[in-house]
């Protein structure tokens, strides 16, 4: 019955589970889910529930610690439209697999779902902290973000999201003297294409629509990588690649109205994520993320 499950896993589930809720935890069945294109997944039945577990062998160590945190963060919205997966445990990947337990969320429609995803995640986005930032970095996908807090949002995307992903870039891909020498002209005309006084948002990070799950309850957001930011920034992968309707944007600002003039700056907020899937799957991206920082200088 276990056998889809490593062995060596589970063994730390179930003394992670004791530790931490001093309860025993019994696996009674497994069912593999798919879906995934970095992780092994499976819905799990125990006798405290149901509940989602996925793990991998590769990749950063902390990368389920790290996501655990957003989940964590997450539930400062109170949010009454959407809903994320609890995190209950996390560890991280060394000689045995890391792994991220949740709650599981059961697949269905609740009804109205765009209409609750565009108010769940304008509810979201009033959550604010002083600074742009995180606490820990964590990932867009697999790539490695720079959380550290600054006070001005200019500043934080050209030197923690544009700017450190470049020079990532820079070492696994091919990047030319005069794709640098473009870079370097686009970064310094970002302090007057941003606005000047933005407010940290608390915001998914990765959202895009196989990130963004229909539930019985209600819309739910899962796999993200937290950060307060401009909350514009969201904006640029929800459009990237599309599939939320006009709905979830008009509900969304129903609740938390967003700048007659974002859409001028879409491109430069998408500019981060066709960076970052050119450092992760190369190809025709990297083109697209020059044409973008062209329209600009």
């Amino acid at each position: 019955m276990n056998s889809f499950l490593p062995k060596e896993m589970i063994d730390c589930l179930k003394v992670d589970f004791q530790k931490r809720y001093n309860l025993n935890f019994e696996i009674k069945t497994v069912h593999p889910l798919g879906g995934g294109c970095i992780n092994s997944a499976c819905k799990i039945e125990t006798k405290q529930g149901p509940f989602f577990l996925k793990w991998n062998s590769h990749g950063p160590s902390d990368l389920f610690i790290r996501e655990a945190e957003s989940l964590a963060e997450f539930q400062k919205s109170k949010n009454e439209f959407i809903i994320f997966p609890e995190p209950i445990l996390s560890k991280q990947i060394d000689q045995n697999p890391g792994y991220l337990l949740t709650s599981y969320l059961k697949p269905g429609r609740s009804g109205n779902d765009d209409e609750k995803l565009g108010r769940g995640l304008a509810q979201l986005h009033k959550v604010s902290t002083p600074q742009f930032g995180f606490h820990s970095n964590n990932y867009c996908g697999a790539t490695l973000q720079n959380n550290e807090y600054k006070p001005d949002w200019a500043s934080f995307y050209i030197e923690n999201r544009i700017g450190f992903l470049i020079n990532s870039i820079s070492k696994t891909r091919l990047w030319s003297n005069l794709d640098q020498k473009l870079t370097e002209q686009f970064l310094v005309r970002i302090p007057e294409l941003l606005p000047k006084n933005t407010t940290p948002s608390l915001i998914h990070g990765d959202l895009w629509s196989g990130n963004f799950m229909h539930t019985q309850t209600a819309p739910a957001l899962i796999d993200p990588c937290a950060s307060y930011c401009d909350r514009e920034f969201e904006m640029g992968m929800m459009t990237l690649f599309g599939g939320f309707s006009q709905r979830v944007y008009d509900a969304y600002n129903e609740i938390y109205p967003l700048p007659k003039e974002w859409k001028e700056r879409n491109l430069i907020y998408q500019l981060y994520h066709v960076l970052n899937h050119y450092s992760l799957f190369g190809g025709h991206y990297k083109n697209q993320a020059l044409e973008i920082m062209k329209r600009y200088c």
